[in-house]
């Protein structure tokens, strides 16, 4: 499996195309909690997937990752499209450096899933920091809404073993309301599936492709969305 850190370090241009086959997740996000307006929050914004389609409508919004060469990108894209109301910032998800009370949505692709893969052992303590953080500076009445992995090369959902029960956590005890979506790759030809899906997903999938002959290369996410109302709490442990 290719080192995902090393790629959000050094190969953050190559990242952003592979995810620029993907459709756009604004209308699932718009169809949980209307976004115009809002202070938003894109927690592990990585190279802007979510906070380039959001910000248009947003008062404010806030992208923050562990990867300052991703935010580059983000930041790049943002300009270029003439938007004013963002800011980008390297930070841990477990110690947000925002104020208490400051957003009105959470939103978070396909990024808390590295603090809770069951491989760390400290996985529910990291759960359990990212959601207190969460909780913390969402305004009364806020709203999380968080995307994972639920089987790439998959036509059903598929979610990896080593999060289901990071799902489950979700679910159980945060009260987390949960879908799921298709949100496939199309490709502009197999050449490009395979090196794409080889760069980031690695040997065995980007053999799959080939063997498929996939341009649509089949990927389910997990959709997680819960509304902080003010007397809500997260558990502390």
């Amino acid at each position: 499996m290719p080192d995902h850190d090393a790629i959000y370090k050094s190969e953050a241009e190559t990242y952003d195309l592979l995810i620029s086959k993907q459709p756009s997740l604004y209308d699932v996000i718009e169809s949980i909690q209307p976004v115009e307006g809002l202070d938003i929050l894109d927690l592990g914004a990585g190279s802007g997937r979510l906070t380039r389609v959001l910000a248009p409508k947003a008062k404010s919004i806030l992208a923050i990752d562990a990867s300052e060469a991703m935010l580059q990108v983000t930041a790049d894209k943002l300009q270029e499209a003439g938007l004013l109301n963002w800011a980008t910032r390297v930070a841990d998800h477990r110690d947000l450096p925002v104020l208490d009370n400051s957003y009105d949505l959470i939103v978070s692709g396909w990024s808390i899933c590295y603090l809770g893969s069951s491989g760390d052992p400290n996985w529910k303590e990291n759960i359990h920091q990212v959601m207190a953080e969460i909780k913390r500076v969402l305004r009364p009445g806020g709203s999380a809404i968080i995307f994972e992995n639920f089987g790439t090369g998959s036509t059903v959902p598929s979610p990896p073993s080593f999060l289901r029960a990071y799902f489950d956590l979700l679910e159980k005890e945060y009260g987390m309301s949960h879908t799921w979506i298709r949100t496939d790759y199309q490709f502009d030809s197999l050449e490009e599936a395979e090196r794409l899906s080889r760069f980031f997903f690695g040997d065995d999938l980007a053999q799959q492709v080939i063997r498929e002959g996939w341009i649509q290369l089949p990927e389910c996410a997990g959709v997680w969305w819960l509304r902080f109302p003010p007397t809500s709490r997260i558990p502390r442990f």
